[in-house]
């Protein structure tokens, strides 16, 4: 079973790193669009994105920083962590099909059990696509826990 483990704030040093990766599917697009509301066709028509300086369609750029909230949550420092606020800045489109890189690194410890932590994403490019730093509260208790499973959730078009 996959497990979630955290790194607690007395656990965390300055250069600790760690990544995720995922594609960017249609589904992605899809559902995203249907949680945030955000339903701008550079997101999902071709025709109206191909007009488009982007010459086609392009994730949500939140959807990046929803990854970036998930490999927090879920990788460095993991469960229990508390996003306090992010610094984020969009340097390049992300495309369906897109095998994105979400890299963390601890670049300071805080009072009060908070970290800063370099936020970057790069596509399979290894071209930087978000830069951003991110304040979070650090857990304090070790916890390590089943990874929930996930109902499917089918997307119409």
């Amino acid at each position: 079973m996959d497990m979630l483990s955290n790194r607690t704030y007395d656990e965390l040093a300055v250069g600790d790193k760690a990544e995720v990766t995922h594609r960017v599917t249609e589904r992605d697009l899809m559902l995203f669009a249907a949680v945030s509301g955000d339903v701008n066709p550079v997101h999902l028509d071709e025709d109206f994105a191909a007009a488009t300086p982007f010459k086609g369609r392009i994730a949500h750029g939140m959807f990046s920083g929803a990854l970036i909230s998930a490999a927090i949550a879920c990788e460095l420092p993991g469960p229990g962590s508390i996003y306090i606020g992010q610094e984020m800045t969009f340097l390049r489109p992300v495309r369906l099909q897109d095998a994105i890189r979400v890299e963390l690194e601890i670049l300071e410890k805080l009072p009060k059990n908070r970290v800063r932590v370099a936020t970057r994403v790069f596509n399979q490019d290894g071209k930087r696509v978000v830069d951003g730093v991110a304040t979070v509260m650090a857990p304090t208790e070790k916890v390590s826990l089943p990874r929930p499973v996930l109902p499917e959730v089918s997307v119409k078009g």
